[in-house]
């Protein structure tokens, strides 16, 4: 496996913080098809309650990404982008994400397993507020193909 084991544990520091705009969260909802109003009119968002626009859920997976390319990048893991199969998504929602927010995530590497010669890896991004309010967590798993494969 050319995937370093010892990554098991490993956590990488909040990246970068994410200004969830407007017009991204009406771009992400038309490219996922997500057709409710509030994602695209901040009145009807506000008759339900919300500050701005609301993100659909897998919104999320913008910030999520944004922290697992710390991993994919760090030499010490070996991980070769070309290689790798996305096998898994989840998200667990604290709160729902609206326009006006700063977004930051803390990735934690929960597993590492051996897989042939390649690996499956199992990330989780703990993404909150630039103060500290838990937004979402997002669990990812990646299937990173061995050279025989």
């Amino acid at each position: 496996m050319s995937i370093n084991p010892e990554l098991q544990g490993r956590s990488y520091p909040a990246s970068e913080p994410y200004q969830v705009g407007r017009e991204k969260i009406r771009e992400f909802a038309r490219s996922v098809k997500a057709g409710h109003a509030a994602h695209y009119d901040v009145a009807e968002a506000a008759q339900l309650g919300y500050s701005d626009l609301v993100a659909p859920p897998t919104f999320a997976v913008i910030v999520a990404q944004r922290a697992d390319a710390q991993l994919i990048s760090d030499p010490e893991a070996g991980i070769d982008f070309t290689r790798v199969v996305h096998a898994d998504q989840r998200f667990t929602h604290h709160r729902p994400i609206v326009a006006g927010d700063e977004l930051i995530a803390e990735l934690h590497v929960d597993s590492v397993r051996a897989m042939g010669d390649g690996a499956l890896l199992t990330t989780r991004s703990e993404i909150s507020t630039t103060e500290g309010e838990k937004v979402a967590t997002a669990v990812s798993s990646i299937l990173v193909r061995g050279e025989g494969q």
